[in-house]
């Protein structure tokens, strides 16, 4: 065989094994970045269902007249400018997840204050649906942690696959971008002690 032919073989073989490497890194990195987008939408399924639970808790709370008024208009403030920053699944940079986290934190304190409060009323410890939101307080609360905690693992194994070598060539080649990581504030993995609230008034 011709040294030609055999220089051929070799830089075709090594063609084919270039496209190869590069079309299955493209299919992981691809599958990876679907990953952290599906788990963002969890993130915000569970944010969004502690939305839509304490929108009829205002009206139990407001029918015990005489309670604390500003301790509820906090919480309705807080929930409206939660509700008001959505972000880009595709395109979630650390400032806008720090300020979407910035936002969810205060409304999930200033709703934990609420609750503390609220102990200090019978008239709505008797009220059905004000119990039965105290009974999912706090599940909603361990299931935001749940998928916080996921999307960071997902986004992780994504940035750690993209900076490696040679993946990294082909992530700057196809343009798979870092992905951000919630940077919650100490304890923010645990969801709000009531009876610790309720003690600290």
């Amino acid at each position: 065989m011709k040294p030609s032919t055999i220089i051929l073989i070799v830089i075709g073989a090594l063609l084919l094994l270039t496209g190869f490497n590069g079309c299955n890194s493209y299919n992981s990195m691809v599958t990876m970045d679907e990953g952290v987008t599906a788990q963002w939408k969890q993130v915000e399924v569970a944010y969004q269902a502690r939305m839509d639970k304490t929108k009829n808790l205002f009206e139990i709370v407001q029918s015990a007249a005489d309670f604390e008024k500003g301790t509820l208009k906090e919480v309705m403030e807080a929930r409206s400018k939660a509700t008001s920053i959505q972000i880009n699944a595709e395109n979630i940079t650390p400032e806008k997840l720090a300020e979407f986290e910035k936002a969810q934190n205060a409304f999930g304190s200033s709703l934990g204050r609420l609750m503390a409060v609220a102990e200090n009323y019978p008239q709505l410890q008797s009220v059905q649906a004000f119990r039965d939101f105290q009974a999912q307080y706090e599940g909603m609360e361990n299931r935001i942690s749940t998928e916080r905690m996921r999307f960071n693992e997902a986004a992780q194994n994504l940035n750690t696959y993209i900076r490696r070598f040679p993946k990294n060539l082909w992530a700057g080649l196809f343009n798979i971008q870092k992905r951000a990581y919630f940077e919650s504030q100490p304890g923010a993995e645990t969801a709000p002690d009531i009876k610790a609230m309720k003690e600290k008034k």
